[in-house]
This record gives structure tokens, C-alpha cells and sequence, in this order.
């Protein structure tokens, strides 16, 4: 009887193992399986970040603010912010791998991955990773009532701020210029973030400035408090021209009561895009990308711009491809079903 019980014994345990390993083997890998998924939700946890926006004084910072905020408290990651020059340097930053996320306009972004432009003596960049469109930024070219000036070939001649040197707003502002048969050759270019410049315009050292942000920008509502603001539209064959020759103009409109101006303004837009570093793992770019839009209000409540972020639009105008961490988050949603 005793020696039943034994060879019994032995028999439960040496099935009982083979249950355990049959278990490990059909249940998706068990254990491991386990350790996959956990290693996953706790991806960005060991991450630090650094979110590359602009000047203080526009709405990159307020936006990266916000999203480095709520990286931090939701997933337990280290994160700066870090004010730039904006669009160019962003890129360059993202390529040189000293940031893991950079909101640029998407008009850099297309010329840095063909090698035109500023890139133009690069080789295509063509590692640039998109995570999300963002909103549009207006094409604002500021004045004043009293400069006398009433179009943008009325420039011609004055001290214009055209944008600190490489940035986004300078690109734009070479653009739109050649859109009106005009170049740096028929203005005095005066190389300006669109803080210094409007600081300029109200000593009177300026004429006007090309300001291409989110509606409503602060420096243009203070300059908007110490004189009447006049805003030079863009309309007509030069905006036809625009959107034909570059994909990534598009058309909106600048209401009076945004800076009380006497009408409504008529400009050319631009999408923001968010880009991420290529060198991030699918599992950590999902895990940011779901965590920004479960918590889209946060980023939304930093800035009237930010409001324009959705996730019904995220692929709008994105001239890059997605990251695939992103791609797949997307494709969960279903917002790519069309892609």
C-alpha cells in the first residue's frame, strides 16, 4: 500500500509539471506573455523626455508644457521642456537624438525629408517620424493702422520682421513673398523672432511683422493694446499659387474681434505636427501617443490653439510617415481605415 502511495505520488507531481508546461505552452505563453504585456504598459515609465517647442512667448511652449506635465503624472516619466528656435532647430534636434519629441510646422517638416529649402544641402531626411497632426497655424503678417500699410506688396521698402534665421516663420515668410513676386530684395529683412519683432514695432523700429502661430498670438494682442492692428491678407491668385505649388498651405480665416481688428482676415494656414524620435520603441510611442489623446482636455486647456487638437483629425496633412507606434495606436482607433 505504501509503495502505491509513492508511485502515486510521484505520478501527481510528474503530471502536475506537465500541466504547468502544457499550460505555458497554450495559454499564449503564460508567463511570458505576462511579462510582454507589463513591460509594455510600463514602457515610457524609464524614459526621459525632452519636448523641443519654441519661444516662450508662442504657443509651442505653452502646448509642450502641458504634455510634459501630463507624461510625468500619468506615466511616471522624466520630462523638460525646451524653448528653440522652432521648427528647423526642432528637426535638427530630433535628428541629432538631443529630443524625443518636437512640435513643427509641416511645411519644415516636407523640406527637411526631401532636402529642399533650408535642408536643401543635406541629404533627404527621410528618418522623420510622425506621431500626431496638431492644429493649424494662420499666417499673420502684422502692422499697424498708422504705417499706412494695406497689402503685402505694400512691404515694399519698410523694415519687415521676417523671423528668427532658419525658423518655421522665415520659411513662410520667403514663401509668401514669392507668392506676390516679391523677395528679401524689395524689403528690409530684419531677422526677428515675432516677440522681438512686435517688441520693435511698438518702438517704432519696424514696420511689420510676419507672426505664423495659433490664434490668438500674445505678443500681437499686446501690441493690439497699445495701437489699432492691422492684418495684411492673403488671398486671391497669391494664395491660389501657394496651394498649388505646396501641399501643405491651406486657407482660414482670422476673425475681427481676435485682435479687434475692422474685419475678418483672410490667410494662409499651415498644420502643426508633432514628431517623434524614430529611435523610440513602438511600445513607448503607443503608450505616449494613447496617453495624450485618454487625456486630449489637458493639452487642449494650454491654449486656445490647442483646442483644434483631435484625434478625428490627427493624419491631416502629416508629410512624414507615422511612427509605428503611433500607426498602430491609430489604426486601434480606427482613424486610419482610409490610410
Amino acid at each position: 500500500m505504501k509503495k502505491f502511495v509513492a508511485i502515486f505520488g510521484v505520478s501527481a507531481l510528474a503530471l502536475a509539471a506537465c500541466g504547468d508546461e502544457e499550460a505555458t505552452e497554450t495559454n499564449g505563453e503564460g508567463e511570458e506573455n505576462g511579462d510582454e504585456a507589463a513591460e509594455a504598459d510600463g514602457a515610457a515609465e524609464d524614459m526621459f523626455l525632452t519636448i523641443a517647442t519654441g519661444g516662450t512667448s508662442g504657443v509651442y511652449y505653452p502646448i509642450g508644457g502641458a504634455m510634459s506635465n501630463l507624461f510625468e503624472e500619468e506615466l511616471g516619466t522624466d520630462s523638460s521642456v525646451q524653448s528653440t528656435g522652432a521648427s528647423v532647430e526642432n528637426i535638427n534636434l530630433l535628428t541629432e537624438d538631443r529630443a524625443e519629441l518636437a512640435i513643427t510646422m509641416s511645411d519644415a517638416v516636407a523640406q527637411a525629408y526631401e532636402g529642399s529649402g533650408p535642408f536643401e544641402d543635406e541629404e533627404p531626411n527621410e528618418n522623420l517620424a510622425g506621431m500626431a497632426s496638431l492644429y493649424p497655424n494662420f499666417v499673420q503678417v502684422v502692422t499697424t493702422e498708422d504705417s499706412g500699410i494695406e497689402s503685402i506688396e505694400d512691404l515694399e521698402g519698410h523694415d519687415v520682421g521676417v523671423g528668427a534665421p532658419n525658423s518655421g516663420v522665415e520659411l513662410n515668410a520667403q514663401l509668401i513673398l514669392e507668392a506676390h513676386d516679391m523677395d528679401y530684395d524689395d524689403i528690409e529683412e530684419d531677422y526677428l523672432s515675432y516677440s522681438e519683432a512686435i517688441d520693435q514695432m511698438q518702438n517704432n523700429m519696424i514696420d511689420a511683422a510676419f507672426v505664423t502661430s495659433g490664434l490668438p498670438n500674445s505678443t500681437v494682442i499686446d501690441l493690439s493694446t497699445q495701437a489699432d492692428v492691422n492684418i495684411l491678407p492673403i488671398e486671391g491668385e497669391p494664395l491660389e499659387n501657394l496651394q498649388s505649388e505646396y501641399d501643405f498651405f491651406g486657407e482660414g480665416t482670422i476673425e475681427a474681434d481676435v485682435y479687434d481688428t475692422d474685419e475678418d482676415v483672410t490667410t494662409a494656414t499651415i498644420m502643426n505636427v508633432l514628431l517623434v524620435n524614430e529611435n523610440l520603441s513602438e511600445e513607448e510611442v503607443y503608450e505616449l501617443t494613447e496617453t495624450m489623446f485618454e487625456n486630449i482636455d489637458t493639452i487642449q486647456g494650454s491654449h486656445n490653439a490647442a483646442e483644434e487638437i483631435d484625434l478625428d483629425t490627427v493624419t491631416d496633412s502629416m508629410p512624414v510617415p507615422f511612427h509605428p507606434g503611433a500607426e498602430s495606436y491609430y489604426e486601434d482607433e480606427g482613424v486610419m481605415d482610409d490610410e
